[in-house]
């Protein structure tokens, strides 16, 4: 018998948190590069906020220097895809593919969605909404998922806890 909720979780990953901020600082944080470089993995990503527009983020020193120190390259550009729908500050879907690693690097595109809500019952608190379709990407899926709780490889739960602490309290984990 297949575990639908397995193959689910698999192909379709949906994190939510909540953050003491507003929709325009949650969606700087996400779109804007001197923002986006401040968190998680700290890799800086660049939009083209228009639909057909592009997505990328690049390596850092500091994963080029760890890769170089470990026997294997990291390519400049570590992540890339296409803006498919923006809606600033409430919605943004993009596709979504890590070129960090062969193995996921020849998965197809995912889709990723940013969903910002304004929370119903908590004044200047709002709800962040990420969905990732991984259909077809199992090494992404099991990337983003985030099964290493040193950090690297933290996933999405790593990614936005990082994102909530730098907007509550002005620092990152790495503070």
């Amino acid at each position: 018998m297949t575990d639908t909720t397995t193959a689910t979780a698999l192909t379709t990953q949906v994190y939510r948190v909540w953050i003491k901020a507003t929709p325009e600082r949650i969606w700087a944080a996400i779109t804007d590069p001197e923002w986006n470089s401040r968190y998680a993995y700290q890799a800086p990503s660049h939009y083209e906020l228009s639909k057909g527009g592009s997505f990328h983020a690049t390596a850092t020193q500091e994963m080029k220097d760890f890769a170089a120190a470990n026997g294997f390259g990291v390519p400049d550009t570590i992540l890339d895809g296409e803006v498919l729908e923006v809606d600033p500050p409430r919605r943004l879907v993009q596709t979504w593919r890590m070129l960090m690693d062969p193995t996921t690097a020849a998965e197809p595109f995912t889709t990723l969605t940013y969903e910002i809500e304004d929370a119903k019952t908590q004044p200047g608190v709002c709800k962040l909404t990420v969905t990732h379709e991984l259909t077809g990407a199992p090494a992404t899926a099991a990337m983003v998922a985030g099964t290493d709780d040193g950090g690297a490889g933290g996933g999405w739960a790593w990614i936005l806890s990082d994102l909530k602490t730098l907007l509550e309290t002005g620092q990152n984990f790495a503070a």
